[in-house]
């Protein structure tokens, strides 16, 4: 049954755009969230954005009948979302595209996955129910990343009357890494993508890899149609956000903590596997035991903000961040100098002001599917930076002209592309940062969505 209130465009993601807390009295707070999607969506005035209930407070919100207008929360059982959003999602599927797993130990496809994989579907099965019903006829849905792959197909099904769009914000993984996937699983998620009539991706690289997959697994991609939206900063934004008053409050303690004079390099990430923050303080720990005479004259500021810290794996990861952090901070620190400057919790603020004090960005991800910070902190930087990038990154294929670009895996490169950058003359760094802003923005938020329903809706 359709909604009398009929959307005609429609956007499904696992995390929505708002989120609730449940007071001790009861009562519900709404958070808005950030983020490329959520600025995006902001192009579009009359749309619906169908997402999931994620804590309890949401779950409230769900049942007391409590909405922003414009979005709908499903009401998910909580221990169907854990296993699909956890189990296979988080732990298979971003595994996978990321190249992350140690093969001689895993994965192992067993009953246990078998069982998350049920939730999964059934996880997917409710989206695609609630779009079907919300969706006026001949309405775009633009469903969103690797949480909703089966989506498009269960939809088309449902509706095939619909014009279907599915984006992938990740890396898509190359057709022998792929093949670690059960191959009914494989052949599943594959063509559950090739519902939509358009399956899009962050760069040609990815959108290659998923031709790819479905040409050797399933002989082609049938009639649906691949396209690249290079997902860019929000200049405007973060521009006028980056001098706000908290801004400039915290880049004054930043500035106490770095100590007068001082170069820095800026790296903020999730403590995320693929983001290969310990691989950087090394190469950064490399830097000062090769290049004696950067020692008490640069700072290295790592924000590595907790990540899925439900994840065991994820745990042990951040603390191996924390661990190596101290430990050059014991080798080498002076009562006056504090070699790297770690902060885990999360802060936007704080992390405007360090892409403003940046004189290096480091962003060297053993696999990305874009990075936006590598595009966010040209933009901001007061003085000008020198980004070290990672060629494994979505936005190398964009930014790597202006970048001093670095194998995420060489440690020892890595640290001699630090000093390169460090060491660049004050016109050059300029000019890189003059180009790789001008490159950063080049499809804003709002354009690279409209660019996606326009290019649907063509058809």
């Amino acid at each position: 049954m359709v909604s009398e209130h009929a959307a005609q465009v429609l956007v499904a993601s696992n995390r929505g755009p708002v989120s609730y807390t449940r007071g001790e009295d009861g009562s519900l707070t709404s958070k808005r969230g950030g983020g490329g999607l959520v600025s995006g969506l902001s192009a579009v005035d009359d749309k619906l954005w169908v997402c999931a209930a994620l804590s309890d407070g949401d779950r409230e919100a769900v049942r007391q009948g409590v909405a922003e207008p414009g979005v709908r929360m499903l009401d998910i059982d909580a221990a169907l979302h854990a296993d699909a959003y956890n189990g296979i999602a988080n732990s298979v599927l971003w595994f996978v595209h990321h190249m992350l797993y140690q093969t001689p130990l895993e994965p192992a496809f067993d009953a246990e996955f078998r069982r998350q994989w049920a939730s999964y579907e059934a996880y997917n099965r409710a989206f695609a129910e609630a779009l079907a019903e919300e969706a006026g006829e001949g309405a775009a849905v633009l469903v969103q990343d690797y949480h909703l792959a089966l989506v498009p197909g269960m939809l088309r099904e449902l509706r095939a009357d619909l014009r279907i769009g599915h984006f992938s914000h990740t890396p898509w993984a190359p057709v022998d890494y792929f093949r670690l996937l059960p191959d009914d699983i494989g052949e599943q998620l594959l063509r559950g993508i090739l519902g939509a009539d358009r399956a899009a991706f962050l760069t040609r690289r990815w959108a290659d890899a998923f031709i790819g997959c479905c040409t050797e697994i399933l002989g082609g991609t049938g009639r649906t149609r691949i396209g690249v939206h290079g997902l860019g900063a929000d200049a405007e934004f973060l521009r006028r956000r980056a001098h706000e008053a908290d801004v400039d409050e915290r880049m004054e303690a930043l500035r106490e903590q770095v100590g007068p004079g001082r170069r820095t390099i800026v790296r903020v990430d999730r403590t995320e596997l693929s983001k290969n923050i310990v691989r950087g303080l090394l190469a950064y720990r490399a830097l000062l035991a090769e290049h004696p005479e950067w020692r008490e004259r640069v700072a290295h500021i790592a924000f590595a903000y907790p990540s899925r810290q439900d994840l065991v794996v994820y745990r042990e990861y951040t603390a191996a961040v924390q661990t190596l952090a101290d430990e050059i901070n014991a080798e080498y620190g002076t009562p006056g100098w504090t070699p790297v400057i770690l902060h885990v919790k999360d802060d936007f603020a704080r992390s405007l002001a360090a892409y403003r004090l940046a004189d290096v960005a480091l962003v060297n991800p053993i696999r990305d599917g874009m990075n936006l910070v590598a595009k966010e902190v040209p933009v901001v930087s007061d003085d000008g930076c020198v980004l070290v990038l990672s060629r494994e990154a979505g936005a190398y294929e964009e930014l790597g002209d202006a970048s001093i670009v670095v194998n995420p895996y060489d440690v020892s490169a890595t640290a001699e592309a630090l000093h390169q950058a460090l060491s660049m003359p004050h016109d050059e760094r300029a000019d890189r940062t003059k180009a790789l802003a001008a490159a950063a923005t080049a499809l804003p938020p709002q354009q690279w969505f409209l660019d996606q329903l326009e290019a649907l809706r063509e058809g």
